[in-house]
């Protein structure tokens, strides 16, 4: 006989019951005790072809319905009986169960962070279900097989266990659960393995810095060995050691005294000596200088040898002999030459007057003074004529310098093109053409002398500096400014420059451009130092400025002196780094002020600067803007999520903006802020509460990990991650749901997404809070919160020395600049220079109402802020400004 087989019934799906017996001559099923009807089974015969005996299989159908409507003590249940000759036969109980399995698991995995080498066990509890559900475990949507590697083990009760994390190890970890009606997935586990940095062995000590007395030596060693990994531990302890140290000083020789002169020799001499012993050179000091021997005639010339041979007298006599010779003959000669001098002929080589000059030609329109031309005359340029003589020049700029200043400034209207030899030899060899009316972009303008002297001297280099200004740079404005001054504005950026009024000399006029370097910084800081800003520059090098300018760099630093140590940088003409100063710092070169979320600067020199922070604990916050965008992707089913955390600061969120509108990004929600701490843990970006029949997000996209180190330095290039969601329906057009970013153990943020994926149903988000692309440059008074005669009286009114300290230190004081005024007290006007930082740190809201008020409890003005609104607010350029948010 063939039993029956246990039956699960898929969905609505009746199963078949089959039931087969040799020899037989009935067969009938019973379920649940009672017989099936006759009806109900579908019964075939036939014939067994080796015994010949007769082979009777009968069938019965059981549907879902009979299944839900037994309530038994066990399963439903069915048996099948058959008849023969030979007696009667039972089958065993065949079980009919319905299958199924839920949709939650009881246990999802979670993630973790391990050391690397250490245990990972991922727990994983399937749902329930019939029958019971298989586990099968999925490393980046990728299944795991166990038998090809030894270190992983998935048979414990459908747990996943890894002995010996490695970094291969990290990943998203999926389990997943089937039987025969459904398959589930569990929630997404991110394993992180890192690695916790280890000190490399130390360096042997350096030599004693000191040459001579107590210096220090050092050694040092670097957390490479190995270099923490995947937000791993930095590790603990100094990187550098000192001890003191003392050198030996060197000791320079001396001489003793002379000894007594010797005896007077047989040749007439007696000699004395010295010895380098008073001291002795040691520790590598220099040796004693002259000579330890002195010797000298002992008779006073009055010393006669005897003569011994006669081959000594030949000697003595033949010499004699030879000088009376040679004396004759040069007296004869003298007399000879005397005489001929009477003929008055002069042999003198005449290239000697000629020798070390050259003939140089220079075109002229007529003869006389070339500098008082004729501006009726039409200039001849093709008449040459040609100067020979002595014509020296002491430098070659000199030729340029008459050509170009004295010959073009007169000519207001007239086309010159000039070709100078000397060009070539400082490596130009083209010039190009100047018209006197028109006046160039990049040199300066009017009549001061000073000025021509600069330009002709620098204009090769001043070019170079603008050609690789443009095309290293878009963010960039420019703007011609004179004696009134003005304020320079990159739109949107948060970079800004004033130029105070009489900075530029009078009559003088220089067109001053203010950029920001968009491509990969050349400053590169070190171990844990960050770049806090753009690299901005601003221009021409070659301005004299008489008043320091006030330069404004936006930074993402949370300032507190007790965390950060901020330094000012600039590049040099070699393209390299050097420190101005540290924010700190007391020095009368240049000064910063540090406000919550921009550093102003007051300079002298135009160049290129950026700010760089260097965290002194892990409590040092670098503040990040956390912005979401959204866009539909080629697929229309699909909508593409984009995080951005990039620096607080205009610039690094309007870059951001830029490339989103390329790529038809809409902001969705209004950026948050979020403090990032120096303290090595790592970023967790998620995607939380999506509408379950709704929408979907992709797998291995539902949580994101960014290494610390990776944050920390990824200035000032902003960190992205992108998400991918999916509408079951093209008809789903909102779509809600939220946005965690947070910092392992620190700071956490949630953005609420609320938003229609189609454009014309979308709302608009605000970019920014200060649009001031319309004002990208300001001259004059306009530019000005302040009107110049309200700021002449104040000047002069604190300026001026007082007993009762009412003077422009009270001022400093009562607009929170209480450090380093020692560099206030060494410019000429102490209040302008602090009234020129007022102007910097409110260039946006121009709050004149707290300056009448700092100035009334000062006690030393007598005009209230009605005044000024009155009388000076009243001008057109001032109240423009005003109105326009300036």
């Amino acid at each position: 006989m063939e039993e029956p087989d246990d039956a699960y019934i898929i969905k609505s799906n009746p199963i078949v019951l089959r039931c087969k017996a040799m020899p037989a001559m009935q067969i009938f099923f019973k379920c649940n005790g009672e017989w099936v009807h006759q009806n109900e089974h579908v019964s075939e015969e036939s014939m067994d072809e080796t015994t010949g005996l007769k082979v009777r299989e009968v069938f019965i159908n059981v549907t879902r319905q009979q299944v839900e409507d037994f309530h038994g003590p066990e399963d439903y249940w069915c048996q099948c009986v058959a008849w023969s000759h030979l007696g009667t036969s039972k089958s065993r109980k065949a079980s009919v169960r319905i299958a199924y399995l839920r949709k939650n698991f009881e246990q999802d995995p979670q993630g973790k962070e391990v050391p690397i080498e250490g245990m990972i066990v991922l727990h994983c509890r399937p749902p329930e279900g019939v029958p019971a559900a298989e586990v099968e475990w999925l490393k980046n949507e990728e299944p795991i097989d166990s038998n090809l590697d030894e270190n992983i083990d998935t048979r414990a009760d459908h747990n996943l266990i890894i002995r010996q994390a490695r970094l291969s190890d990290s990943g998203n970890y999926t389990c997943m659960a089937a039987n025969i009606v459904a398959k589930r997935r569990s929630m997404s586990a991110t394993v992180v393995v890192y690695v916790n940095g280890g000190w490399s062995s130390w360096t042997e000590w350096s030599n004693c810095n000191a040459r001579c007395g107590r210096g220090w030596q050092k050694r040092s060693r670097t957390c490479t060995n190995p270099a923490p990994l995947n937000g791993g531990a930095f590790c603990e302890g100094m990187s550098v050691q000192k001890i003191t140290c003392t050198s030996l000083c060197p000791v320079d020789g001396s001489w003793e005294v002379w000894s007594e002169w010797s005896v007077c020799s047989p040749e007439c001499e007696h000699l004395r000596v010295r010895e380098c012993i008073a001291p002795p050179p040691r520790n590598g000091g220099k040796y004693c200088e002259g000579v330890s021997q002195e010797s000298e005639n002992c008779t006073e010339g009055l010393c006669i040898q005897d003569i011994e041979t006669a081959s000594d007298i030949a000697l003595y006599s033949g010499l004699g002999a030879a000088v009376i010779a040679v004396a004759v003959l040069v007296v004869g000669v003298t007399l000879y030459r005397r005489s001929q001098s009477e003929y008055g002929v002069d042999v003198i080589d005449s290239s000697a007057l000629t020798g070390g000059f050259q003939t140089f030609n220079f075109k002229t329109v007529r003869q006389g003074n070339s500098l008082l031309l004729n501006s009726s005359m039409q200039p001849d340029l093709t008449v040459s004529r040609t100067y020979s003589g002595p014509i020296c020049l002491q430098d070659p700029m000199d030729k340029e310098l008459m050509t170009e200043s004295s010959l073009f400034n007169p000519l207001s209207d007239i086309k010159v093109k000039v070709q100078s030899s000397f060009m070539v030899s400082l490596g130009v060899t083209e010039r190009g053409e100047y018209h006197g009316k028109v006046h160039s972009g990049t040199f300066p303008h009017g009549n001061n002398r000073a000025f021509g002297t600069i330009q002709a001297r620098n204009k090769a280099t001043y070019i170079q500096n603008l050609s690789s200004i443009s095309t290293t740079s878009e963010l960039k404005t420019t703007a011609i400014f004179g004696h009134l001054g003005g304020r320079l504005v990159v739109p949107n950026t948060g970079v800004s420059l004033l130029i105070p009024h009489g900075a530029i000399p009078e009559e003088s006029s220089w067109e001053i451009y203010l950029a920001i370097t968009q491509k990969e910084s050349s400053l590169q800081p070190e171990g844990p130092d960050v770049l806090l800003g753009p690299e901005v520059t601003c221009g021409p090098s070659e301005v004299a400025v008489s008043t320091p300018f006030a330069l404004t760099i936006p930074h993402c630093a949370q300032v507190n002196s007790e965390h950060w140590n901020i330094h000012l940088k600039k590049r040099t003409q070699q393209g390299k780094w050097e420190e101005v100063m540290s924010v700190e710092e007391e020095t009368t070169s240049c000064y910063c002020l540090l406000d919550p979320y921009a550093c102003h600067i007051l300079l002298n020199s135009f160049g290129t600067y950026a700010l760089i922070g260097e965290p002194i604990s892990d409590c040092a916050v670098r503040q990040l803007k956390v912005a979401v965008f959204g866009c539909l992707s080629c697929n229309s089913l699909d909508y593409n999520l984009r995080v951005y955390c990039m620096d607080n600061t205009p610039y690094a969120f309007q870059e951001v903006v830029s490339d989103e509108r390329l790529q038809g990004g809409q902001l969705l929600e209004e950026p948050k802020l979020l403090h990032f701490k120096g303290n090595t843990f790592s970023l967790q970006i998620s995607v939380l509460d999506i509408p379950p029949f709704l929408w979907r997000i992709k797998p291995f996209t539902a949580c994101q990990e960014v290494p610390f180190s990776r944050v920390w330095c990824s200035s000032p290039k902003p960190l992205h991650c992108a998400f991918s969601l999916e509408r079951y329906s093209p008809a789903t057009t909102q779509l809600a749901c939220k946005v965690c970013v947070r910092q392992v153990k620190g700071h956490e943020q949630i953005l609420q997404i609320q938003t229609s994926i189609l454009e014309n149903e979308r709302e608009t988000i605000t970019f920014f809070a200060h649009d001031d692309s319309n004002f990208p440059a300001q001259m004059g008074p306009k530019a000005f919160k302040i009107p110049y005669s309200i700021r002449q009286r104040i000047c002069a009114t604190f300026d001026t020395p007082n007993a009762k300290g009412k003077d422009w230190q009270m001022l400093a004081q009562k607009n929170s600049i209480n450090r380093n005024l020692s560099y206030f007290a060494t410019q000429s006007s102490p209040s302008a220079v602090i009234l020129d930082l007022w102007e910097a740190r409110h260039q946006h809201d121009g709050d004149l109402d707290s300056l009448a008020c700092a100035l009334e409890e000062i006690g030393r003005t007598h005009s209230k802020i009605s005044d000024i609104t009155e009388t000076e607010v009243e001008e057109p350029d001032f109240n423009y400004s005003r109105q326009n948010g300036l």
